[in-house]
C-alpha cells in the first residue's frame, strides 16, 4: 500500500493539533521554526524568482547547515508545495459583492494581483499545492462567488478555472515584458524609440494597413506594445458577459 504523501502533514500542521503535536521536536528549542523556513524561502524566489532557490542556498540565508535545514523540510518540491500555500494565506480574501459581475471579476483580479506580488508563482509546475488548507481556503472562497446563481457543480469549477486561469494568463504576460525589459535594459517605449526607423526601412514595400493602422492606435493609447491592465479590463468584462449570457439563456422563456 502506497503511503501518504509526508508533505500533507506539514501543510495541515496549524489546523490539526495531533500532527502538529506529532511534529513537535524533542531536546532543545530550534532556532527557527518551519515556518521561519517557509518564509525565508518566499522571500528568496520573490527577489531572485523560484529557478535561483536552492536548499543550499536557503540554508545560508538562514544561517543553518545544509543537513539541518532537511530535518524541517525533506526536499526543494516539498519546500516548493509549503511556499504556495503559506504565500497564499498571506493574503486576505475579501468578501463577495453582491453585484455577480463585481464578484466574478474580483476572483480573476485577485489572482491576476497576487501573481504580480509573487512572480514566482508562475514558475510553479508539478506541485500538489491544492492540498494545503490555504489552497482549500482560496478554492472554497472562489467557489462562493458562483454559488447559487445557476451553474451546476461541474460549471462552477470550470468558471472558477476560466477566470483564475484569465487572471494568470496576463499575469505572465505582464510578467514576461518585465523580463525583456530587464533583458535589454529597455523599456518598450524606448526600445519602439530606437528602432521605429529601423522597422519601417525594412518594411517598406509590404503593405499591412489593418496592422498599421491599428497598431498605431494601439501603440499611440499604451506608449508601449501592450498594456496589461487594459487587456484584463477589456478580456475579464468579455468572459463575464459571457458568463451572464450563458446564464440568462437558461432562464425560462429563453431559447
Amino acid at each position: 500500500m502506497t503511503e501518504p504523501d509526508p508533505v500533507l502533514r506539514l501543510l495541515w500542521r496549524h489546523r490539526v493539533p495531533a500532527v502538529a503535536d506529532a511534529g513537535a521536536r524533542r531536546g532543545p528549542r530550534p532556532k527557527v521554526t518551519l515556518d521561519d523556513v517557509v518564509d525565508a524561502a518566499i522571500e528568496l524566489a520573490d527577489r531572485d524568482g523560484l529557478a535561483a532557490l536552492s536548499m543550499r542556498g536557503l540554508a545560508q540565508h538562514l544561517h543553518l547547515g545544509a543537513m539541518t535545514l532537511y530535518t524541517y523540510v525533506a526536499n526543494r518540491g516539498d519546500l516548493v508545495v509549503l511556499m504556495v500555500d503559506q504565500v497564499l494565506g498571506r493574503t486576505t480574501l475579501p468578501g463577495h459583492p453582491a453585484d455577480l459581475r463585481e464578484r466574478l471579476e474580483q476572483v480573476a483580479r485577485l489572482q491576476y494581483e497576487e501573481c504580480r506580488a509573487h512572480p514566482w508563482l508562475l514558475e510553479v509546475t508539478g506541485v500538489r499545492a491544492w492540498l494545503g488548507p490555504h489552497v482549500a481556503d482560496r478554492y472554497e472562497w472562489q467557489l462562493a462567488a458562483v454559488e447559487g446563481i445557476g451553474l451546476d457543480d461541474v460549471e462552477m469549477d470550470q468558471a472558477v478555472t476560466l477566470l483564475v486561469s484569465f487572471g494568470t494568463g496576463v499575469a505572465r504576460a505582464e510578467q514576461a515584458v518585465r523580463a525583456a525589459e530587464r533583458e535589454s535594459g529597455m523599456t518598450d517605449a524606448e526600445w519602439w524609440e530606437a528602432n521605429h526607423e529601423a522597422l519601417a526601412e525594412v518594411m517598406a514595400g509590404h503593405d499591412y494597413p489593418l496592422a498599421g493602422r491599428v497598431g498605431t492606435a494601439a501603440g499611440e493609447a499604451y506608449q508601449a506594445a501592450s498594456d496589461q491592465r487594459r487587456e484584463l479590463d477589456f478580456g475579464l468584462g468579455r468572459i463575464v458577459d459571457g458568463l451572464l449570457a450563458h446564464l440568462a439563456s437558461r432562464q425560462p422563456g429563453r431559447g
